[in-house]
């Protein structure tokens, strides 16, 4: 049996990503307390927060990374876990309001408080 060469790459590349290797490459928590630490993409917990122009600013903390949201002005405090949608992200970002520019800035269209 010959088989040619684009063959050969076509049953190697099935073989590596057939679904239980997949499975296997994919991470999973290695405790109950890993997976409860993790939150999706569109939440964080409040690290600081002000008012400005009809909008609150707050810098948000995911799995260790921050980044700031601009949402309709919302009454938060710190340490409030935040869920949020209806986003656009935009870089270099500059509020005359409170004469800074943000590097990345993540406008939403509503958030919620989680209990």
């Amino acid at each position: 049996m010959k088989i040619s060469f684009l063959s050969l790459i076509i049953l190697l590349g099935c073989a590596l990503f057939n679904p239980v290797n997949v499975m296997a490459l994919h991470h999973e928590p290695q405790n109950a307390q890993e997976s409860k630490e993790r939150m999706p993409d569109n939440e964080g917990i409040v690290v600081n927060t002000m008012d400005a122009a009809g909008y609150t600013y707050m810098e948000l903390e995911n799995s260790g990374h921050k980044f700031w949201i601009a949402a309709p002005t919302t009454k938060v405090n710190k340490g409030d876990h935040i869920r949020y949608s209806g986003s656009m992200t935009m870089s270099n970002f500059t509020s005359k309001t409170l004469n800074r520019t943000f590097s990345t800035i993540v406008f939403v269209t509503s958030t919620e408080i989680k209990k």
